[in-house]
């Protein structure tokens, strides 16, 4: 029991402003997770495939039909552009364009957030470190001082923990809002080309 209440005393506070950051960075990573792998990828290479397919095949409506059975982001730019009913290349373009910009953002939207709260848990580890580390030099003299600074590595290590499992999640779900941009981009330009009645370019051997 004093064990817990000298814990407190030393860096409980820090402790609850660095367990906020942790939770606000679980809820972040919860978001995240369901609109970029959840929500936006679900199988993009099917929808991509089947959809120029269905294209080629001048099976329009039944195009339309298989990109309005999902609210993922590769179906949703195809089903803009199919919508559409552009009669010219570049007015199929435009759409494109224009509905990459609306979709697009939604990616990478609070991305920079995990940045932001792993910084801020480091510098609070810091703080409450520091803090710690004050306290037990300006109250205890000699030996009698060495106890309490061991909580100074309390709020760090937590601190750093949390930077850690943020920063790792911040470089996966990147590297996912990438996958997808480069997807659209390549779905873009093939649909554009199978309704312009233009050769299809496809990327390696899919």
């Amino acid at each position: 029991m004093r064990m817990s209440v000298t814990w407190y005393s030393e860096s409980g506070p820090i402790m609850l402003l660095l367990a906020v950051i942790g939770l606000l960075g679980l809820i972040l990573i919860v978001e995240r997770l369901y609109v970029i792998v959840v929500r936006s990828k679900n199988n993009a290479r099917h929808y991509i495939e089947r959809t120029i397919q269905l294209v080629r095949s001048g099976k329009v409506e039944e195009a339309i039909k298989l990109c309005a059975s999902s609210p993922a982001a590769i179906p949703d730019i195809g089903l803009v552009i199919l919508r559409s009913r552009a009669p010219e290349e570049r007015d199929l373009q435009t759409v494109a364009d224009a509905a990459a910009l609306f979709i697009l953002p939604k990616l990478t939207r609070r991305l920079s957030y995990f940045r932001t709260l792993s910084a801020v848990a480091i510098m609070l580890g810091l703080l409450g470190a520091f803090g710690v580390v004050r306290k037990a030099l300006t109250t205890n003299t000699g030996a009698a001082a060495l106890p309490p600074l061991a909580y100074a590595l309390d709020p760090l290590a937590v601190g750093v923990a949390i930077a850690i499992v943020l920063t790792l999640a911040h470089g996966y779900l990147a590297s996912q809002a990438e996958s997808i941009t480069s997807d659209i981009g390549e779905f873009s330009a093939r649909l554009v080309n199978a309704l312009s009645n233009r050769p299809d370019v496809r990327l390696g051997h899919r």
